[in-house]
């Protein structure tokens, strides 16, 4: 992420239109480079990435139950799936945080860059690819070492 603060630092200075034709003061993106009544709020990568993590906890959340419901079916009185629910809990929270606080660093400028959309895939992905498969992983990691150690 540390190549989004390198690119936006790149931008140009606030109120400087100059290296991108058709954004106006009022943050909005004119589809015609200058029409008026044609213009579209431009995206704001904070806000995006915020409602990506708020999607993909509940998500997460939806999943962990569910993944942990079934391990404390299938494993009677064992503790294991208390602790994996622990572990899970305690892994989302800091990659989340690091996930917001990356994309808040930005400037209300920057915030509204369009050169920045491919790291917004880049984090949203691997946002997503966390929120889904963590559950997953980790609970098929601690059956698996259920089964080792009976």
């Amino acid at each position: 992420m540390e190549r989004i603060s390198e690119h936006a630092a790149h931008q140009s200075a606030p109120g400087s239109n100059a290296s991108t034709p058709g954004i106006s003061q009022a943050g909005t993106f004119s589809r015609d480079s200058g029409t008026a009544g044609h213009t579209a709020r431009m995206i704001d990568w904070r806000r995006k990435m915020s409602d990506h993590i708020a999607y993909a906890l509940l998500v997460y959340t939806a999943l962990q139950i569910f993944v942990t419901v079934g391990a404390l079916k299938a494993h009677g009185g064992s503790l294991l799936p208390y602790f994996a629910l622990v572990i899970l809990v305690v892994a989302i929270i800091p990659a989340c945080r690091r996930f917001e606080s990356r994309w808040n660093r930005l400037t209300d400028e920057q915030a509204h860059a369009p050169s920045l959309a491919p790291y917004y895939k880049r984090d949203r992905l691997a946002l997503w690819a966390l929120a889904i498969g963590l559950p997953f992983a980790l609970t098929a990691l601690f059956k698996g070492l259920a089964l080792v150690f009976r």
